[in-house]
C-alpha cells in the first residue's frame, strides 16, 4: 500500500512528538566477583578490610539446625582466601563490619539475637552486644565516636552501645521501623549521612526508606519519618560521599540510588537475567547487602526462596522459583558510578 505525501508527513510528525520508546536506565554491567564453595549458600553480609579482602557471611537455611555460622574471606581477585567457622554462633549470620576505632570484626548473629566480636582468622568469638525482647538484629553502623547502632527488624528499634559493647539501649523506636509485609523484615540497612544530621533506615517489608533526624553530641534522634516509598524490598543501604543513598531492592533485583533532598531516583543499577548453566544467577538475584570499595560496589546475592525458608506458602515472591534453581551462590560486582540522566543537575 502506497502512502500519500500528506499521510507520511503526519506519521513522521506523530513519531517525532510521541516516540515509540524512551531512553532506558543505564544499568551498568553486573559481573560475578566470587562464588561460595560447593555446598555453601545464601551469602548475606559483606564488608572489606584495608587490604581489599572481602568478607562474607551466610544465612544458611540449607544447613542442619544447630550448625555454626561461616565466614568466607575472598582476595581482591575473587579467589577464596579462607573459610572460617565462627565458634558459638548460629547458622544465621547477617551484617558484619570492622569497628572503625578498635578494629574488631563485629558480626550479627541473627539466630541468637546478639552481636559477636570475631577473630577473622581462627573464628573464635565473644559476645559483644546483647538486647532484650524478641529481637531480629540485622545491620550495624557506627558514629564518629565509635558507638555502634544496630537495626532490629522485628521490634522496630535501633539499638545503641558503646565501642566497648555490652547491653544495648533503645536509641530510637517507631512503628515506621516495623512491618507486616513480605519479606517479613522491618528495619534493615542503615547509614548516617556525611554530616551526621540524619540516619537513613531501609524497611524491607514496607518498601520504604525512613529518615531519622539527628542532632547534638552525643547524637540524639528526632522523630522518624518516611523519606521515600516504593523501593521494592529495600534491604542493604549505604551512602556515598555526595550523600546519595544506595539501596539494594531485593524484590526488584536492582540497586536504586536516590538523591538526599527529595528522594528522587537518579539511578537504577543491575538486573536479573535468569540462571546460567553453572547454576549461578546472571546479574542480581535477591541482592541483600552492598559495600563500596574504591571504584566498585560489591553485592551479595541472597538467592533465597522465602517459602521454604519461612515454611509459609504466603511468603511466595516473584523470584522464589528462580532462587530454587540456584546451585552456585555468588557475590556480584558493579562499578561505583551514577550514569548521567536527562534533567539531573551536575
Amino acid at each position: 500500500m502506497r502512502l500519500s505525501m500528506r499521510t507520511a508527513l503526519v506519521l513522521s510528525l506523530i513519531l517525532t512528538l510521541f516516540p515509540l520508546s524512551a531512553p532506558a536506565w543505564d544499568r551498568g554491567d553486573v559481573k560475578q566477583f566470587a562464588a561460595l564453595p560447593a555446598g555453601e549458600a545464601h551469602p548475606e553480609g559483606i564488608t572489606v578490610d584495608v587490604a581489599g579482602n572481602v568478607y562474607v557471611t551466610t544465612f544458611a537455611v540449607n544447613k542442619p539446625v544447630g550448625s555454626p555460622g561461616s565466614l568466607f574471606v575472598f582476595k581482591h581477585d575473587g579467589n577464596l582466601l579462607r573459610q572460617v567457622t565462627i565458634a558459638g554462633s548460629s547458622r544465621f549470620l547477617l551484617d558484619l563490619a570492622f569497628h572503625p576505632t578498635t578494629g574488631a570484626l563485629l558480626v550479627i548473629d541473627f539466630g541468637n539475637a546478639q552481636v559477636l566480636s570475631v577473630n577473622p582468622v581462627t573464628g573464635a568469638s565473644s559476645v559483644f552486644m546483647t538486647v532484650t525482647g524478641s529481637a531480629g538484629l540485622n545491620v550495624l553502623t557506627f558514629d564518629d565516636g565509635g558507638n555502634v547502632y544496630v537495626s532490629d527488624s522485628f521490634q522496630g528499634i535501633i539499638w545503641k552501645t558503646s565501642s566497648a559493647g555490652g547491653a544495648g539501649t533503645a536509641w530510637v523506636s517507631s512503628p515506621l521501623l516495623t512491618t507486616s509485609g513480605i519479606p517479613p523484615f522491618g528495619a534493615n540497612g542503615l547509614a548516617f549521612n556525611q554530616s551526621r544530621t540524619a540516619l537513613f533506615v531501609a524497611n524491607t517489608g514496607n518498601d520504604t526508606v525512613v529518615k531519622v533526624p539527628v542532632s547534638g553530641s552525643p547524637l540524639t534522634p528526632g522523630t522518624p519519618e518516611v523519606f521515600v516509598n516504593s523501593i521494592n524490598g529495600a534491604d542493604g543501604l549505604i551512602i556515598d560521599e555526595d550523600d546519595n543513598i544506595w539501596v539494594a531492592a531485593n524484590q526488584a533485583n536492582e540497586i536504586v540510588v536516590i538523591e538526599p533532598t527529595q528522594g528522587r531516583v537518579i539511578a537504577k543499577l543491575g538486573d536479573f537475567n535468569g540462571v546460567n548453566k553453572d547454576g549461578a544467577p546472571n546479574g542480581f538475584l535477591f541482592p541483600a547487602s552492598l559495600v563500596f570499595h574504591g571504584k566498585d560496589v560489591f553485592v551479595t546475592n541472597l538467592s533465597l526462596n522465602l517459602v521454604s525458608a519461612l515454611g509459609n506458602p504466603a511468603a511466595r515472591t516473584v523470584d522464589s522459583a528462580w532462587a530454587d534453581q540456584v546451585s552456585t551462590h555468588t557475590i556480584s560486582i558493579i562499578k561505583n558510578r551514577i550514569p548521567k540522566i536527562k534533567g539531573l543537575a551536575d
